[in-house]
């Protein structure tokens, strides 16, 4: 994996505040487990009400964990002054999300001044067996000077 410098060294803690404000990981039971410069890995836990017809983790479930994970990845190596934001992503949806924990890897391709490509590869673990479910290309755009946190209304 490439090599980055974050532009800030309180990284970590701006992506898992940032994280901690996402009611939406909140609610499916998301976790950060690793945090590296232009990397991001994201848990999620099986539940049925997560899941499709068939008892397999939904595709938006999937779709939503990718874009979570290169959006941080990206954000890692922001500036403190910036924020985060997809600006497109494809997912391609490559075997059932059949299994008991579903994870994220996403990491940075291109660092751009405003916009960062990322990968991300999605998995399931089944008899603690790991197969990838899913793939995915997104592009990342660093809000320049904008908070990460939510105007007060």
């Amino acid at each position: 994996m490439k090599q980055f410098t974050p532009l800030n060294p309180n990284f970590r803690q701006r992506v898992q505040d940032s994280f901690k404000r996402q009611e939406f990981m909140n609610y499916i039971s998301a976790s950060l487990a690793v945090i590296e410069p232009g990397y991001c890995e994201i848990h999620v836990p099986y539940r049925d009400e997560l899941t499709q017809q068939h008892g397999f983790f939904h595709g938006g479930v999937i779709g939503t964990v990718a874009d979570n994970c290169a959006g941080y990845a990206a954000f890692s190596l922001m500036d403190a002054r910036d924020s985060v934001l997809s600006v497109e992503f494809k997912l391609n949806l490559i075997a059932p999300g059949d299994g008991k924990l579903l994870i994220s890897r996403g990491k940075v391709i291109r660092p751009g001044r405003t916009l960062t490509v990322c990968q991300m590869d999605v998995f399931v673990v089944k008899n603690r067996s790991e197969k990838q479910c899913a793939t995915a290309l997104a592009t990342i755009m660093a809000l320049k000077g904008k908070s990460d946190t939510r105007p007060i209304s």
